[in-house]
């Protein structure tokens, strides 16, 4: 469990990531997509925090934002302490080893024409670690260590089932033992059965290995089991930030309440009576004025429209950005 006192190991302060809307012979900038705008929270060592959402609010692009795989547009992201993925400089070799991603889809992630063993050995040759030996050798430990046989080594993604592509995926983002991994829906491509099997191994090797996790995920249920504290997103912005605990038995944001209401449950308690006005997600291209949630927000008053609530520290742990709660 993560020591609440102790400092971040990765903090994210008012990250922007803008994506220019081209159109026209002359491909002028017609309009930006603001798929995050202003994502600000800390990650402690041996931790997970949860982003959740709908499609659409940003929280992939965070965690590739956050991986260096599109750029910020603005904002500041510090692993214990040193700036990384500023503007203007190299993203630092040591910090692209100490955090790694682990994707959605366990094939499109994997090249087709490289075995289990290139796969994972991948990240040892691009930095140089250890002989071609000690490679081969913390090959075959880290396909033990993910449930996998030793003499697959040599197998291509096709042979395979899904469970097990994900199996490599996760030994290829162990392999220069990181400090964060980042888990973008880890396993909603997965069969249900399968989904328990890795998330308990994730919990396994974060209790042996203290790493700590940024879990992506539109599945409540998943979140709920894993996380030690979630982020709620709505359009490109954090709109309540909690223990795990809190969010799910008492949400503050009217937002969280509709999500949790929204996901299956035979939980009497969930069953809430909070209805939204309307199901239409605004555009990340054509924000509302003020809080973005206020044209679906039955809370909503005329400051809602005016104003953007900020992400306020409350006294029982939790932010929130709403008026009126």
């Amino acid at each position: 469990m993560a020591d609440d006192h102790a400092a971040p190991l990765l903090s994210v302060e008012n990250l922007h990531v803008h994506f220019p809307i081209r159109a026209g012979v002359l491909r002028r900038q017609v309009g930006t997509v603001c798929a995050v705008d202003g994502v600000s929270f800390d990650l402690r060592r041996g931790e997970t925090l949860s982003l959740v959402g709908e499609s659409g609010c940003g929280k992939s692009t965070t965690g590739l934002a956050l991986m260096g795989l599109v750029a910020a547009t603005s904002g500041r992201m510090r692993l214990e302490g040193e700036e990384i993925g500023a503007s203007g400089r190299a993203w630092p070799r040591a910090s692209r080893r100490r955090m790694q991603i682990i994707f959605q889809d366990p094939f499109s992630s994997l090249n087709p024409r490289r075995s289990a063993s290139d796969a994972i050995r991948a990240p040892l040759d691009i930095h140089g670690v250890g002989t071609p030996r000690e490679r081969e050798e913390q090959v075959a430990s880290l396909m033990s260590r993910v449930g996998l046989r030793p003499d697959q080594a040599e197998c291509y993604p096709h042979q395979f089932s899904g469970g097990q592509r994900q199996r490599i995926g996760i030994a290829r983002a162990l392999t220069l033992k990181p400090d964060i991994l980042i888990c973008d829906e880890p396993v909603s491509a997965l069969d249900v059965s399968v989904q328990a099997q890795l998330l308990n191994l994730l919990a396994d090797l974060q209790r042996d290995l203290g790493v700590s996790y940024l879990m992506i995920s539109h599945d409540l249920g998943v979140v709920e089991h894993v996380s030690h504290r979630v982020a709620v997103m709505y359009l490109g912005r954090i709109v309540e930030l909690a223990p795990a605990k809190l969010i799910f038995a008492q949400p503050t944001h009217p937002y969280t309440e509709l999500l949790i209401g929204s996901a299956p449950s035979f939980d009497p308690r969930r069953r809430r009576g909070f209805s939204a006005r309307n199901d239409d997600v605004a555009s990340a291209t054509n924000k509302p004025s003020g809080c973005a949630f206020h044209p679906r927000c039955p809370l909503a008053t005329e400051l809602c429209r005016k104003e953007e609530p900020p992400l306020t520290a409350r006294a029982d742990g939790r932010s929130a950005a709403c008026h009126h709660r």
